[in-house]
């Protein structure tokens, strides 16, 4: 999110069931809490030149109230975010299916890369920055060889469908 938007402009209760719009903060709560070190996978949805979707597992973080996620250069997913930014990111938190739709740009800032790369060490992946990328011995196969862009999620939307107590399924809108 941009430094002004980490709150909702507005929140549309899409519940057909009569529960209670689901707070943004039991959302954020849960991103802050689970990742790095939960075992989840998170899936980025991007739009080819030619309009068809494309989409790929990523390991992903929330640092400092904001989505991180990394991609080789050469990955379809980071070729089709530098033609067109436009993406979604889909999740299953605890008790919460998140859907956020908005769009990635590449981070390069020094003190960002390293703040996001230290929160991946923290989760086993050890991550370091090494020119405007990252890099480590290791990482999914998704996400081609070191080093990997890293790209910060701005949502426009987002949905969340809780599946525990207390139910509902909310849309939360950002501001642009």
């Amino acid at each position: 999110m941009t430094e002004n938007s980490h709150e909702p402009i507005s929140t549309t209760n899409l519940d057909r069931y009569g529960s209670a719009e689901l707070p943004w903060s039991r959302a954020r709560d849960l991103l802050v809490s689970d990742t790095p070190t939960a075992d989840l996978t998170f899936f980025v949805a991007t739009v080819r030149p030619g309009g068809r979707p494309h989409s790929a597992g990523v390991g992903a973080v929330w640092v400092d109230d904001a989505l991180y996620f990394t991609g080789g250069p050469g990955t379809r997913r980071s070729r089709n975010l530098a033609a067109n930014p436009a993406c979604s990111v889909s999740v299953r938190l605890r008790g919460l299916d998140l859907v956020l739709e908005g769009e990635a740009h590449r981070v390069t800032d020094p003190s960002t890369l390293e703040r996001v790369a230290a929160v991946y060490r923290v989760g086993g992946w050890p991550a370091a920055v090494e020119g405007d990328a990252l890099t480590a011995p290791y990482s999914a196969p998704s996400a081609g060889p070191p080093p990997w862009h890293l790209y910060r999620l701005t949502p426009h939307t987002a949905v969340g469908v809780a599946g525990a107590e207390p139910h509902g399924a909310t849309r939360w809108d950002f501001p642009r």
